[in-house]
């Protein structure tokens, strides 16, 4: 580690990288402080590796279709996994407690990347594809869990059928199960009764990933709020079905003879199954109607972090940050909406970011 300030011992500059102070009988860690150096203050900075809060949401799971006929719908998608930080949320993912703050030294690159929604199911008996994975550093947000379809078709039992385990597991269709949820990231997906059930949400959803009767309902799990950014948001809700809402949060709506809708993006939704109740059907067939309609994709996940002021970061070529994209390295102008913080919110891209001050 090389730290950025010295004292001199027995004759010899040595470094500090840790220096406290006792204040009303505490002793407290001093980050920066300030240094009389030949009539002039200059400030200094005893450690390279300052704090930040962090949300880190992932990409939301995608809906399911049934088939073109007269069968239940298919589950809502799970929501991205949500993992945040002391300061940034009062909660994590599954309503957790908040993890500590990153330490990240300064001048190293640390990667992040934004996951992408996943696939919606679309025609007869198709799951939904699972999000993809955001990361922080060492903090890594699984995508949402993929929805299922109706149990006892085309395979004839669960395996295939099923909800996908994710950060928030994938609801499910009729005679099936959803899937698990990630421990401190979000839910499972909810049971299913005689039609197709919401995925989980960071907030809201199931601990019953493995069949059971508790916990059935058609809307998406709700998602949890954070104010990092100084405006109070909440991410990764689950996808609704059968004509429900998703989960607070960017969950997409269910469908009934309609397409499901998409997971808001860079939240994090799952998206909104669909399904036909006799009125859509096989295109020409007068008796079913007018054809399948197609599950609605997941909502693309989103990193938040921000850092003491005396920090700002420099990011590699094709992120997206603060509304910013450049085809080099940039150090996009941060957000300072909360006093003392320097916050940054990355919405796309993979890549690295580095830390200077």
């Amino acid at each position: 580690m090389t730290c950025t300030t010295y004292y001199k011992h027995d004759d010899n500059w040595e470094e500090v990288c840790d220096l406290y102070v006792k204040h009303e009988d505490a002793w407290k860690e001093v980050c920066s402080g300030w240094i009389k150096n030949e009539g002039a203050w200059e400030p200094f900075y005893v450690t390279d590796s300052p704090s930040v809060e962090f949300v880190v949401v992932a990409g939301g799971g995608g809906g399911a279709s049934n088939d073109v006929g007269y069968d239940p719908c298919g589950g809502g998608g799970g929501a991205g996994g949500f993992r945040s930080s002391v300061g940034a949320a009062l909660t994590s993912g599954r309503n957790s407690n908040p993890e500590p703050a990153l330490k990240l030294q300064v001048g190293v690159a640390h990667t992040i990347s934004i996951g992408g929604g996943g696939s919606p199911g679309n025609g007869d008996y198709a799951r939904g594809g699972t999000g993809g994975n955001s990361q922080l550093a060492g903090i890594v947000s699984l995508g949402g869990g993929g929805a299922g379809y109706n149990g006892n078709q085309p395979c004839g039992n669960t395996s295939c059928t099923r909800g996908k385990d994710g950060g928030s597991g994938g609801g499910c269709g009729y005679q099936s199960i959803p899937g698990c949820g990630e421990p401190g990231q979000g839910f499972d997906g909810f049971q299913s009764g005689g039609q197709g059930s919401g995925g989980g949400g960071a907030g809201e959803g199931s601990d019953h990933c493995e069949g059971g009767t508790s916990l059935g309902q058609q809307a998406g799990g709700d998602g949890l709020p954070t104010d990092i950014s100084g405006t109070e948001t909440h991410y990764a809700g689950g996808g609704g079905t059968c004509n429900q809402p998703g989960g607070i949060g960017g969950g997409g709506q269910g469908g009934i003879n309609t397409g499901g809708q998409p997971g808001t993006a860079n939240t994090g939704g799952g998206g909104g199954g669909s399904g036909n109740i006799g009125a859509q059907g096989r295109p020409g067939n007068s008796f079913y109607g007018n054809g399948q309609q197609v599950a609605g994709s997941g909502g693309s996940g989103i990193v938040v972090f921000r850092v003491p002021n005396l920090y700002q970061a420099t990011f590699t070529a094709g992120m997206t940050v603060n509304g910013q994209t450049s085809a080099s390295s940039f150090a996009p102008t941060p957000n300072t909406a909360v006093s003392g913080y320097n916050i940054y919110t990355v919405t796309g891209g993979t890549g690295t970011f580095t830390l200077s001050n």
